[in-house]
């Protein structure tokens, strides 16, 4: 039995209701709602049609009225024990004040929905929308990977009820990790996800399933494209799916509206009209949450670089950098700081021990940090494999900071972490590991095979174009291995294996280089 089987006023009202809301048609759905809330005399079906209405306004961009929305669904839901109701709200709730700015109340949100809609006895097409919404919010906070579990989750209960792959293909929610990769600095990472997103366009436009896709998810399959073209690729057609055509979509949804005006500005950067993108970025005001603060920032980086203008442009980019850094800070410190004062009983608590993985990651580069780095090797060692370790210091980056300034080394260490990335072999591990110091992990491999790697790196740093980020100022690495050695002093066998690696470092730092 479903939750609307529960429902016993204005069932078809409120299924009607639901139906326009995922044709982007929100403000009729509002209108519907309104209705039953004032007409009905079932709390089942008040309850649902204040959860709904919340939904109909975060579409609808009515900030102002969220609050007082979720004070109404909150008590109407509160004497309900239906799992799948607390759920959706809850989920809908950590989107609503996610853009309100509240991210420690948005964190809390999430928590509290993952474990009511897992709590689901029987799921049916309304509770794979609550995945659904919920996926949508872990998204906009950037927990990029909890979002792509909550609609693989949503897709299978959809396929389950009947609903057909296309409503949870969720564009957004891999469009929203494409631009933060480019806003940290790895636009080769975010034109990868952006070719991907374009490739399930292909298939559902191929097989002729294009007409049953939301307009919604039309409208981030439209940016996405866009996007792509702005950062220099050039587009494979897709039947009549053009970028300009698809941003028209999306009804009236406020993050839609929001989509096609910076589409247009990444379509003029990517027809030659940089200089029109940069004065339509003049003149178009659109919600920072959307595709994050940064993300105006970095379109005028990207459309004063097209014009010629490189200072201007490397400024741009300083900024949003910076604005992508301060968003990670905020929610490190709402992790650090909040969460474990707000959810105290035990079963909480482990929920919420999920999220460790932000506290152990650095949020500059990306990366895994000293910590994660110290139990994976730990892990690694204590399993009897081989592995070795190399100390990766940068050459030329105090110059860099002298010369540049703080912003611009921030600029090095990510594009490092990048170029590191990008030649480390399947099953390799690569962690910051302080300051401008790189760690890397070669499990089950010997020095020999470790000198390869090493060449690889210095050779891929080496040929990086340091003159247009940083000008004047090259920037190297000097990279020194060692082997772990097992046996019952575990700690003792890491200390001495990263002292050799240290040593091997500044031995390959005084030899002379190449010019």
């Amino acid at each position: 039995m479903g939750w609307l089987d529960r429902v016993h006023d204005q069932v078809d009202t409120l299924s009607h209701a639901r139906a326009l809301q995922e044709a982007s048609r929100s403000a009729e759905s509002y209108t519907l709602l309104e209705r039953v809330i004032r007409t009905t005399s079932d709390p089942a079906a008040r309850a649902d049609a204040m959860v709904q209405r919340l939904s109909a306004l975060i579409n609808l961009g009515r900030t102002a009225e969220f609050t007082r929305a979720i004070e109404e669904a909150s008590a109407a839901v509160r004497d309900l024990a239906e799992p799948y109701l607390h759920g959706h709200l809850n989920a809908l709730a950590a989107l609503a004040a996610h853009h309100q700015g509240a991210l420690d109340r948005c964190v809390t949100h999430l928590v509290k929905a993952a474990r009511a809609l897992n709590a689901v006895d029987d799921p049916d097409r309304d509770t794979a929308w609550g995945w659904h919404d919920l996926a949508m919010a872990y998204s906009y906070l950037s927990f990029h990977g909890y979002a792509l579990g909550a609609i693989e989750r949503a897709r299978q209960l959809g396929l389950t009820a009947g609903i057909p792959e296309e409503a949870f293909a969720a564009p957004g929610i891999r469009l929203r990790n494409a631009v933060a990769l480019d806003h940290n600095g790895d636009s080769d990472g975010c034109l990868r996800v952006l070719r991907d997103v374009a490739a399930d366009l292909a298939q559902f436009v191929q097989s002729g399933r294009a007409g049953r896709l939301r307009p919604s998810s039309l409208a981030a399959y439209g940016y996405s494209a866009a996007r792509q073209a702005a950062l220099g690729d050039t587009l494979e057609p897709i039947g009549d799916a053009v970028p300009s055509r698809l941003l028209t979509h999306g009804g009236d949804s406020a993050r839609a509206r929001d989509l096609r005006q910076l589409g247009m500005v990444c379509l003029a950067v990517a027809d030659g009209r940089p200089i029109e993108a940069v004065a339509r970025l003049d003149t178009i005001r659109v919600s920072t949450e959307t595709l994050g603060a940064a993300e105006p920032a970095r379109l005028r980086s990207i459309a004063l670089a097209r014009a010629g203008d490189h200072v201007a442009a490397h400024r741009a980019d300083r900024l949003a950098f910076r604005l992508a850094a301060q968003r990670n800070d905020r929610l490190r410190d709402v992790y650090i700081d909040g969460i474990a004062a707000r959810i105290d009983h035990e079963e909480m608590r482990r929920e919420a021990a999920r999220y460790e993985g932000e506290a152990l990651t650095d949020p500059l580069t990306g990366l895994p940090n000293r910590r994660r780095l110290e139990r994976y090797i730990t892990a690694v060692v204590t399993r009897g494999e081989r592995v070795v370790i190399g100390v990766c210091d940068l050459d030329g980056f105090k110059a860099v900071n002298t010369r540049h300034g703080h912003h611009s080394g921030d600029l090095v260490l990510q594009r490092i972490a990048g170029v590191i990335n990008r030649v480390m072999r399947r099953g390799d591990f690569v962690a910051r590991y302080g300051g401008d110091e790189f760690v890397v992990v070669l499990p089950d491999t010997g020095m020999a095979e470790a000198a390869e790697v090493a060449r690889r790196i210095e050779a891929a740093v080496r040929n990086e174009d340091w003159e247009s980020l940083v000008p004047g100022t090259p920037v190297g690495v000097s990279i020194g291995f060692a082997e772990v050695s097992g046996g019952s002093g575990l700690r003792d066998a890491l200390s001495v294996a990263f002292e050799q690696a240290d040593r091997e470092m500044l031995r390959a730092k005084s030899r002379p280089r190449a010019s």
